[in-house]
């Protein structure tokens, strides 16, 4: 499988849309179309949605199996309703939501997503996004901080990092991830002794925090399940894997929202998460849920 994006409860997406040959499906979160190339190969016609260039010319370049029933397109999935009817997909089987960062976008120094790696403190999924996360840390107040790691963090030392964060730019910007992570390191250290595994945990929930500010990723995902239900067909699904109780939340709330609204019926009671096997070959997975509501 591809080293973009390794595709995250492969078997149990594919299932659950139902994949029949020359049926429409929409990707909307195309990555290096770990789960497209799936489809294709069972003989679906994909409309594959990606606000990161990369993804696209990753995916542009790998000519697979089916390939030329792949339409691609730069966008945010938030407009997933225009873009469709754009592209002739007006009417589709099946919608797909895979809303993890890509190996890829980890991996890359010069992203700024990750707190493992050295790089600018950018975190934008599309680069043309004027406001980076650095932007971000330098000009918010101490309060906007706060709420931003509490509330999209779920941090519960966001006042002590805010702090620390107000007291280190104040000397000079805060510009890369390191930079970040020792204002982070430094900031726990004068509350307790915190191990390194904590520090950890911490600094991904501080990343995330910023991640989803930068790029309005909470918001995006209610106008995309919104956009993406006028699209279905009469019994089309729209499948949704999240990485974050907050994503999982507005998930499970849509679909109850679309259900009591009787637009259709919830297939996942309860979410479907990664077995033992997967957890072990890709560790990313390990906070994956699944989610999948049919239109009637």
């Amino acid at each position: 499988m591809n080293d973009f994006h390794r595709p995250v409860l492969l078997q149990e997406v594919i299932d659950l849309l139902r994949v029949r040959k020359g049926s429409k499906y929409i990707d909307a979160t195309l990555g290096g179309a770990g789960h497209s190339e799936k489809i294709l190969e069972l003989g679906g016609i994909v409309l594959g949605i990606d606000q990161d260039e990369d993804a696209l010319n990753y995916v542009k370049n790998r000519k697979f199996e089916g390939f030329k029933n792949l339409s691609l397109y730069l966008g945010n999935f938030k407009e997933i309703d225009r873009i469709a009817h754009l592209k002739g997909f007006d009417k589709v089987s099946g919608i797909l939501f895979d809303l993890g960062v890509s190996s890829f976008q980890l991996e890359n120094p010069e992203r700024g997503f990750s707190y493992q790696r050295e790089g600018p403190l950018d975190m934008r999924m599309d680069k043309k996004l004027k406001v980076q996360a650095a932007d971000l840390l330098n000009i918010l107040t101490k309060g906007e901080l706060d709420e931003l790691f509490f509330k999209l963090g779920e941090e519960n030392n966001a006042r002590i990092i805010s702090d620390g964060i107000v007291r280190a730019r104040g000397i000079k910007p805060i510009k890369t991830t390191e930079e970040l992570v020792l204002v982070i390191q430094e900031s726990l250290e004068k509350k307790r002794r915190t191990s390194a595994l904590e520090r950890r945990l911490i600094a991904k929930k501080i990343f995330q925090a910023l991640r989803i500010a930068v790029n309005d990723e909470l918001n995006n995902l209610k106008e995309a399940l919104a956009g993406a239900y006028t699209l279905l067909e009469k019994k089309g699904r729209v499948v949704v894997v999240s990485f974050h109780s907050l994503e999982d939340r507005i998930v499970k709330n849509t679909f109850k929202e679309f259900e009591s609204k009787n637009m259709g019926g919830i297939i996942t009671r309860k979410p479907i998460v990664p077995g033992f096997l997967e957890i072990e070959r890709n560790k990313r997975s390990k906070s994956a849920k699944l989610r999948v509501f049919e239109k009637i």
